[in-house]
């Protein structure tokens, strides 16, 4: 078929597109924002559009993709609640969702974009910018500011995935997993500037069987953040920096706290972040524990504390002078950890009075301090082993 008019040309790709839709929705559900009034240009609120096709996806009981084409989609706070009547919805992002420019807008908000209480929804692909600079600015100057949204929440939720997602310039941490169960990051990538506050990348807390995988973290506090309740927890693949390292902690701020159990860390690269693996437990008395900790085949590059166990932490020493923290710790292995440390003490285990850090394991580390052979080790209230090369020589 011969067809010479561009305007027949234009309504014959039309028409196949939509037939093209309808057979794919036979099986799953396609809800485009910008047919519910999405604007791609950065500057008209599309908060509802978002929401409304949430409703249509989260109430049907086909499984649905809500897509996000190319463009800024300017989002205020937006609240996705379960339960819904499927297990499969999909976030399709090609473009960009974008915060308030002015940070008030959001910032006295938990969370910008939140999920509660589902099963089943994946995020793939797609930029989350919370233009959280304008708030770093107000706090730097210590101002009256509010304290800042975190871009991404899941809370109470299953079975999420989360896939080729970036976020960047948060107010404060980007991503937060709480109360979770099953959920995969894979290919994320996070950025913020090395000082700006309180942005840690991923923070996990009170959840289970959960997987970091393939991602990239630069910002200006903890890579990886994990938090009480945490069990089952991988992370593997990881390039850290700057940031403050991976941190299991800080642990023990209340008495009654779940403890932090089975984590594995594998396969990551520190470049010149403040920390590289750590434990941090308040100073003060808590039913908390870590249990069965596993950091393997680490390299550090200029990190400054490269591994540390900090059980006295009291920030402004403000509600634990003179205390001592109740968190056990217990059965920790740093297995295969090489690189170079920016301070002389490459090694720090700063652990309970109370309750002295037990079974940690020291397997082929050989960190070195400017290119020599000259770091050292530091220990306090830690009882240990070694096996193979170990440098700094071992204070265990």
């Amino acid at each position: 078929m011969k067809i010479n008019n561009p305007l027949s040309s234009f309504f014959l790709i039309l028409f196949f597109s939509i037939l093209f839709d309808l057979c794919i929705a036979n099986d799953v559900m396609l809800h485009n924002v910008v047919n519910f009034g999405a604007k791609p240009n950065g500057k008209i609120d599309s908060s509802n559009a978002f929401l409304t096709a949430w409703d249509l996806a989260c109430g049907s009981t086909k499984p649905s993709t809500i897509y996000v084409p190319r463009g800024n989609f300017l989002v205020k706070q937006v609240h996705f609640r379960g339960k819904c009547n499927n297990s499969e919805i999909i976030f399709r992002i090609d473009g960009t969702l974008v915060a308030p420019f002015d940070y008030n807008v959001i910032g006295n908000e938990k969370n910008w974009i939140f999920f509660q209480g589902v099963d089943g929804v994946s995020i793939v692909g797609g930029s989350l910018d919370g233009q959280g600079s304008g708030l770093w600015t107000c706090k730097a100057s210590e101002k009256n500011c509010p304290s800042g949204a975190t871009t991404l929440g899941f809370s109470n939720s299953n079975n999420v995935a989360i896939t080729g997602l970036t976020s960047l310039n948060s107010q404060m941490f980007h991503i937060v997993i709480n109360g979770c169960k099953n959920v995969k990051l894979q290919d994320v990538k996070v950025y913020a500037p090395g000082k700006s506050p309180n942005t840690d990348g991923i923070h996990v807390q009170l959840s289970s069987d959960i997987s970091i995988l393939n991602s990239i973290v630069s910002t200006g506090d903890d890579c990886v953040s994990i938090g009480p309740g945490t069990s089952n927890l991988w992370i593997q693949n990881i390039a850290c920096g700057p940031g403050h390292g991976i941190s299991i902690g800080s642990l023990g701020k209340d008495f009654e706290e779940a403890g932090v159990r089975n984590v594995t860390v594998r396969s990551v690269i520190f470049k010149d972040t403040q920390n590289g693996v750590r434990i941090k437990t308040w100073g003060r008395p808590s039913t908390g524990f870590v249990n069965n900790v596993l950091f393997q085949h680490v390299t550090m590059i200029d990190v400054e504390n490269p591994i540390v166990i900090d059980q006295n932490y009291c920030p402004n020493n403000k509600n634990c002078p003179g205390q001592v923290s109740g968190v056990k710790v217990s059965d920790v292995t740093y297995q295969d950890i090489h690189g170079s440390s920016a301070t002389r003490v490459a090694m720090k285990f700063d652990c309970s009075k109370r309750n002295p850090c037990r079974g940690i394991k020291l397997e082929d580390v050989n960190i070195t301090y400017k290119n020599e052979p000259a770091a050292q080790a530091s220990c306090a209230n830690v009882a240990g082993t070694t096996t193979g090369i170990i440098q700094p020589t071992s204070c265990l």
